[in-house]
């Protein structure tokens, strides 16, 4: 390498290092790699082993992510969580601190310099440093055509020819969209008092499910309320098992998360927890259902305490960007049994018909239960002709039918996931052994 390129890489380094607000940008597999990378071929008489290595791990990361330099870099900015990025939520930009605005214009100036420094020009440092014949291979994808808000931003920034004259335009989309896990994930879990990002969550859509289209449409609706910031309730799902209830929750994150809507997982185990979780995503302007699946509770259960303060709340108001979506195929969530009913025996509770009715009265703190019933016969075969239509699958609506009570009868009776189960297993069998006749 020349004098200038040297002068160059060192340059980088020294920018690299002087990051005020957006040292997270570089932190990670990917950044580590870069900054790992320049340290290898800074100076004249750099080992040729160890560039070649390094730049082997910083095409490793991006491959791994399927992402250019460019686009990861943007992308960082986009998700970090800094004391800019969380005081743009909560602030107008104006009424934040001025050595705070100057800090964020520095970083930025920095980050450009940083993203002009692309696979290719790295792949020519490498290439001179270990006096290689031609080039290392450049690692380069071609962006899809998905229009996401993240990409769409991504576009925006990169068009700046200054991006510190893009701090008002992040401002604005930290406020709207949020960052860290949030804005990285559309769909987390609560686990071991953190949030966890899912990296693949359920693909099923609402226009896979059929049969119970009232139901779908008041939970839809309620959906829209919670999206709109104006009072949406708390929502019961109960009804038989396989009716679709859990995966109707599911189907709502795929049709709403590019509007803000999240999915958090909790656990029954993990409900004692909820009022603090709930504390931690009031200030986030995302829009959050908090899903639990199979509730039911045991007597003196402290998860039912907990989700009893978030459903009928305390003192503190209620988080407008929070409910609460649980099935469970127990109409009565606390488990009852006939020795807890009164009976006037000594030392029993005096009033122990007002505990009584505080058990079976704890669903209807839920502001709306949504009721699935079983399957019947007809609405059984209207599921899997429609999971079978949108599988592909063309055979006799006779045939269809026999197989499918068939199934029903042999496996787990009539319900929608059955009928996802059926249409699953014929698809596969007409993959491999082909149409029957």
């Amino acid at each position: 390498m020349d004098n200038q390129a040297i002068a160059k890489v060192q340059y980088l380094q020294r920018q690299a290092a002087s990051l005020l607000i957006y040292q997270s940008v570089l932190t990670g597999e990917v950044g580590g790699a870069f900054l790992d990378l320049l340290q290898a071929i800074r100076y004249k008489e750099a080992d040729a082993r160890s560039c070649l290595q390094a730049y082997g791990n910083y095409f490793k990361s991006l491959a791994t992510l399927n992402q250019n330099w460019e686009d990861y870099l943007i992308l960082k900015i986009l998700r970090s969580d800094n004391p800019f990025s969380k005081l743009a939520q909560q602030q107008d930009i104006e009424s934040l601190p001025v050595p705070l605005i100057a800090a964020v214009e520095h970083d930025l100036q920095i980050l450009q310099t940083l993203y002009e420094c692309s696979c290719a020009v790295l792949s020519e440092w490498v290439q001179s440093v270990a006096h290689l014949p031609v080039s290392p291979v450049i690692w380069y994808v071609e962006s899809d055509n998905v229009e996401t808000v993240e990409t769409l931003h991504v576009t925006s920034l990169q068009k700046f020819e200054n991006w510190a004259d893009a701090t008002e335009m992040l401002a604005s989309y930290y406020r709207q969209y949020g960052t860290g896990l949030f804005a990285e994930y559309k769909a987390l879990r609560w686990q071991a008092n953190n949030f966890v990002g899912i990296k693949n969550p359920d693909s099923v859509k609402i226009s896979e499910l059929v049969g119970y289209e009232l139901q779908y449409e008041a939970l839809l609706k309620n959906t829209e309320f919670l999206l709109a910031g104006v009072g949406a309730l708390h929502v019961l799902l109960y009804g038989s098992r396989g009716s679709g209830k859990s995966s109707l929750v599911k189907a709502l994150l795929n049709e709403y998360w590019q509007r803000g809507l999240r999915l958090l997982e909790v656990a029954k185990s993990e409900l004692k927890d909820l009022p603090m979780i709930v504390e931690q995503l009031r200030s986030v302007p995302q829009k959050f259902i908090v899903f639990v699946d199979d509730l039911s509770f045991e007597d003196d259960d402290d998860a039912f305490k907990a989700l009893k303060v978030v459903l009928e709340g305390n003192l503190t108001a209620r988080a407008k960007n929070v409910v609460v979506y649980a099935t469970s195929n127990r109409r009565h969530l606390i488990r009852e049994y006939f020795a807890d009913r009164p009976a006037p025996r000594d030392n029993d509770e005096v009033h122990a018909w007002d505990t009584m009715q505080e058990k079976l009265s704890f669903s209807d703190r839920f502001g709306l239960t949504l009721t699935f019933e079983g399957a019947d016969q007809n609405t059984y075969l209207k599921i899997v002709r429609h999971l079978a239509l949108l599988a592909g699958i063309n055979i006799d609506d006779k045939d269809l039918q026999y197989q499918a009570l068939q199934w029903a009868t042999r496996h787990n009776g009539r319900s929608g996931r059955t009928a996802r189960q059926f249409v699953d297993y014929l698809k596969a069998d007409i993959a491999v052994f082909g149409e029957k006749t």
